[in-house]
């Protein structure tokens, strides 16, 4: 997984994340609202850490999505056969929030 901050301001970070086919993110929750354009791959699943449940999204590339925040532990798996790219804006309240913090009590 790699991770490029593209710009940040106080109320503004924005993101560029790659995933190889079947890596994951870490376990995160998303603290801010915010706007995702995939920029290559083709399947994505969420996994939710409290269940184990994953939803598995088909992706096409040039969508733009709005999301709301997710408290809920979860972490992206790339399903697909190709690397997923996407550049993620969130939009936080203060230069003091983190957009995507790891749980107190993270596991790999």
């Amino acid at each position: 997984m790699v991770i490029e901050t593209i710009t940040e301001n106080p109320d503004l970070v924005v993101r560029k994340m790659t995933l190889l086919p079947g890596e994951k993110t870490i376990w995160h929750s998303d603290s801010c609202r915010r706007l995702s354009v995939v920029v290559s791959g083709s399947r994505l699943g969420i996994e939710y850490r409290a269940s184990g449940q994953i939803t598995e999204f088909e992706l096409t590339t040039g969508s733009v999505d709005w999301d709301d925040p997710q408290p809920e532990v979860h972490r992206a798996i790339n399903l697909g056969d190709h690397s997923y790219i996407e550049v993620v804006t969130f939009f936080r309240d203060n230069e003091t929030v983190d957009p995507q913090p790891e749980p107190t009590d993270a596991v790999p």
